[in-house]
């Protein structure tokens, strides 16, 4: 069953967990909830509630004040409850954000995304804890040849795709991977620069033909609502039917 995307926090309110009572700290982009892990740190309680509510990245680095095996880091992923908002899309909710969910519990607030706010979507995705977690697409790799190998069950590809997944820098997932990839890749300004010359020249042709300045119109604004109607019930009844 796959797990579901953690909430994110903005730096004020993991600042305000900076109690035995509740203690976040941050590594990087993650947020942990170390509350039940202050009373049997190794080093004391003193030394985690000292950095409670703050970054502990250069500490567990820190080789003069003590070393960290790669076992303290699995330990840490146990209490992995979110990640830290950016500047860019980190808004607190007015009356207060929603609390972050247990590791444990089986039910997101939004079980069809897994998200639990809106802020969650601008959340770069981690590819690699993102496949480990769900076992879809390694976005790392080239997507084509991954989806035509896979034997996703129909019902498993749609819950995947319906979760949202953000690639890092605006990007997009590599699709082949190869020279075809440019060509997976148009700017806006292309499309009408490729379609505006045959277009006006059609449009040309049909009003000398027709010789008529109102039927041409008519035919012209006809085929273009046709052709969007045709469009609209490919995408919605053909392309991205779920059932």
């Amino acid at each position: 069953m796959p797990g579901r995307i953690l909430p994110s926090f903005t730096p004020a309110e993991i600042e305000t967990h900076n109690s035995a009572k509740s203690c976040y700290v941050t590594l990087g982009s993650k947020v942990y909830d170390v509350t039940d892990f202050v009373d049997g740190h190794p080093g004391g309680d003193d030394l985690v509630l000292e950095y409670a509510g703050k970054d502990v990245t250069e500490i567990l680095r820190d080789e003069a004040s003590h070393t960290h095996s790669d076992s303290a880091y699995e330990i840490l992923d146990e209490y992995h409850i979110g990640f830290v908002a950016s500047e860019s899309n980190g808004k607190a909710v007015n009356g207060g954000a929603p609390q972050a969910q247990a590791a444990g519990d089986s039910e997101p607030v939004f079980a069809t995304t897994g998200m639990s706010r809106e802020e969650d979507l601008s959340i770069d995705t981690d590819y690699t804890e993102d496949f480990k977690t769900h076992k879809f697409l390694d976005l790392n790799k080239p997507l084509l040849l991954q989806l035509w190998n896979s034997g996703f069950s129909k019902e498993f590809y749609l819950e995947q795709i319906h979760r949202p997944r953000h690639y890092k820098g605006g990007e997009s997932a590599p699709l082949f991977g190869n020279f075809l990839e440019p060509l997976s890749k148009t700017a806006w300004y292309v499309v009408p620069i490729m379609w505006l010359p045959p277009i006006t020249y059609g449009t040309i042709l049909g009003f000398a033909g027709l010789g008529s300045v109102s039927a041409a119109s008519a035919y012209w604004a006809g085929g273009v609502f046709l052709w969007t109607l045709i469009e609209y019930l490919m995408h919605r009844f053909l392309f991205h039917i779920d059932k």
